[in-house]
């Protein structure tokens, strides 16, 4: 299949591609890779992932750039992240090995999938492990299904790199305290669904979750990690509730080599005053910097972005990141795989 697409203008939609890869976990082990061209799943109705939400999924990106190399960004950690949501729920873990080979032949199947250098969109790849053995009594699966397919995407948020709003949401919690907040499973996103359209309803691109236990500190932004700027210092929240996103991990690395110190800690809702910058950030968005967030509750707004540009060491962080991407700067953390 030959796309004839309008790259800059592509939507955060799915689009059928060439390939998807797929293994088979059965008796303990892990089966051959095999290629698929359908996107359709034949199993059992009883299986473990319809019922009991026996599933965890990731999701990264590939990138041409100028020089026409693709590039996958942290391949490595998504891996090691997956096998993290794996264990939580009691699935199978999946060999690096595994995981690379799924990943990189799901990309080469597909490379003319693969956004053009300054387009403004990248291949999504979405790894998937689902529980697929039959059980009616609760209890794990004992047949998995690793499957990896990937998409080409446009901007998350629609305006690309513009402010965006939030809307502070105290009627419902995204995960439990001791819950599975910290891992990248369904039921977190699902659990964020009415917030979320209730955001949208009421002209808000997204939603801001406090803590589930007090109501006192900030959590993740929908499906992102928050971070603020403050006087040259980058701080983000520390919570057993928030998944650990990849990108902030890497903005973080990014903020110290900058110069910028970093915090890791709780943040308190009335910090929002005192930040000068605010923004949103995860693998779909990258930054999404915010221009204000809207307390309905008691009438509060706190406004950033005063110029209606976004703050300049969120610029300069989300430039530094996307050159590495794209291969225009130097891949001095080894974040990149190159795909030959």
């Amino acid at each position: 299949m030959k796309p004839n697409f309008d790259w800059k203008n592509l939507s955060f939609d799915y689009i059928k591609t060439n390939s998807n890869i797929r293994y088979q976990f059965s008796k303990g082990v892990w089966g051959e890779m095999r290629k698929y061209t359908s996107d359709h799943i034949d199993m059992h109705m009883a299986a473990t992932c319809l019922h009991y939400g026996q599933e965890c999924f990731e999701g990264l990106k590939a990138f041409k750039g100028k020089d026409g190399k693709v590039r996958i960004f942290r391949l490595n950690e998504n891996a090691k992240r997956m096998n993290d949501s794996a264990r939580e729920i009691f699935m199978p873990e999946i060999p690096k090995e595994i995981f690379k080979e799924a990943v990189i032949n799901a990309v080469k199947l597909n490379q003319e999938f693969v956004p053009p250098y300054e387009s403004g969109a990248s291949l999504y790849i979405r790894p998937l492990l689902i529980g697929t053995g039959p059980r009616v009594g609760l209890n794990p699966a004992d047949e998995y299904m690793f499957i990896v397919f990937v998409n080409p995407v446009g901007p998350y948020f629609k305006n690309g790199f513009k402010p965006i709003s939030l809307l502070i949401d105290r009627d419902r919690d995204r995960a439990a305290p001791l819950g599975v907040g910290h891992v990248k499973v369904g039921g977190n996103y699902a659990a964020s669904f009415q917030s979320m359209e209730k955001a949208h309803k009421n002209g808000y691109d997204s939603v801001l979750f406090l803590d589930p236990k007090e109501k006192k500190y900030i959590d993740e932004c929908g499906p992102a990690n928050f971070f603020a700027i403050k006087e040259k210092t980058y701080i983000t929240p520390e919570s057993k509730s928030i998944l650990p996103s990849i990108t902030n991990k890497s903005l973080m690395t990014l903020a110290e080599d900058m110069g910028l110190k970093v915090e890791r800690r709780k943040i308190e809702l009335r910090e929002l005053e005192e930040f000068d910058e605010v923004g949103a950030c995860g693998t779909a968005a990258v930054i999404g910097p915010v221009g204000r967030i809207v307390d309905e509750k008691f009438g509060k707004t706190y406004q950033y972005c005063h110029d209606g540009n976004p703050g300049t060491i969120s610029t300069e962080l989300y430039n530094r990141f996307r050159a590495i991407q794209y291969g225009d700067e130097s891949d001095k953390f080894d974040w990149v795989t190159v795909i030959e």
